[in-house]
């Protein structure tokens, strides 16, 4: 199943427990579609609630608002049946939005292009949590429950871990040669793998963030954005174009499973039940899979190359304290790389009424 946008997508999400998928397009624009087995995704709505491009779309838990952040600065709940604004948040920061991710069911986390990271409660209908650690844009954000920590990949080369309860940065990488582009934590907890534009796949044991583990060296371009799959296996989305399922120790590329063009893939998301693999080019087109028939068998892929491994370290998540949370000082990066262009207006309005409708 497929369906062509009139501009390019950056984003998409899938519904918690409907048939219904979200994108986010650079234009500002949201576009809702519920799609089946038998037929192609059916266009619900449109709407353009951002002036600038809405870089990051979540359905809340509940499923009845879509979350959007946008390089306009703002951060908007809409109606999942209308498309109307519930609640608007014009300066959540100073710079554009780049990423937005759900943490529970009353909480959300922001990260822009200057590398801020909020944290918004919507009971207190307020800005809870800020982490100002990261020098460039802030790529990837994932939350861990177990520990109530946010980890975060920058375009300064970084990654960060954020604790809610103390309000403090917990740890932080030594600047890396590439820019961190995407996350998954891995093997219960013990890993955590990052995409670079190198397209190799740095590896952390937690607790020893400091430096990268491991190096996997089996993607030939940028890995773009990734999902885990279960706890060995992860399935990434590269500028090539091609979606790949990969093994974490051992590290190998187990087999391509599709290849949605020949451009960058932009973004991967699993439906609620894991029926379906949706995934965004820059070729404008959603492209929903059956997640089944792609692990199946190999797919025909053009100009595929054999995986290679940097260090398959299978005994390092034995000899790696997992359980430890080792307190390391932030380190500062050096430099500062390439990010999404966003116009960053200062913030001058309170955030204590932007959850007050939902």
């Amino acid at each position: 199943m497929e369906v062509l946008h009139e501009e390019m997508p950056f984003d998409l999400d899938f519904h918690p427990s409907s048939p219904l998928v979200v994108t986010s397009l650079i234009t500002g624009e949201l576009c809702l579609f519920r799609y089946g087995s038998e037929s192609q995704p059916e266009r619900l709505f449109s709407v353009k609630p951002h002036k600038e491009s809405c870089r990051a779309v979540r359905f809340l838990d509940s499923g009845k608002a879509i979350l959007s952040g946008s390089a306009d600065c703002s951060v908007l709940a809409s109606d999942v049946e209308t498309g109307k604004a519930i609640a608007r948040l014009e300066d959540a920061h100073e710079n554009g939005i780049n990423r937005l991710v759900c943490l529970t069911e009353t909480t959300i986390a922001t990260g822009d292009d200057e590398g801020c990271i909020k944290v918004w409660d919507t009971r207190e209908r307020s800005c809870c949590n800020t982490f100002d650690v990261h020098e460039d844009y802030i790529s990837d954000m994932s939350y861990v429950a177990d520990s109530n920590q946010i980890l975060a990949t920058s375009g300064d080369g970084t990654l960060s871990v954020n604790n809610l309860r103390r309000n403090k940065v917990k740890s932080q990488s030594e600047f890396s040669e590439d820019e961190l582009l995407s996350l998954v934590v891995m093997k219960n907890g013990k890993k955590v793998v990052c995409g670079t534009p190198s397209g190799a796949l740095l590896l952390y044991s937690w607790g020893y963030f400091k430096d990268c583990s491991d190096r996997f060296l089996g993607h030939t371009q940028s890995v773009d954005t990734m999902l885990k799959l279960d706890e060995e296996t992860l399935i990434s989305g590269a500028s090539d174009g091609v979606i790949r399922l990969v093994g974490i120790l051992p590290n190998r590329i187990i087999q391509p499973l599709a290849e949605h063009s020949e451009y960058p893939i932009e973004a991967l998301a699993f439906s609620n039940d894991k029926r379906y693999l949706g995934s965004l080019s820059h070729d404008k087109m959603l492209k929903l899979w059956d997640l089944q028939e792609l692990l199946n068998g190999p797919q025909a892929v053009n100009g595929e190359e054999p995986a290679e491994s940097g260090s398959d370290d299978d005994n390092d998540n034995d000899n790696d304290n997992d359980g430890m949370d080792v307190d390391m000082a932030p380190t500062s990066s050096k430099g500062s790389r390439s990010k999404k262009a966003g116009k960053g207006q200062s913030s001058s309005r309170p955030a204590s009424d932007f959850f007050a409708d939902l």
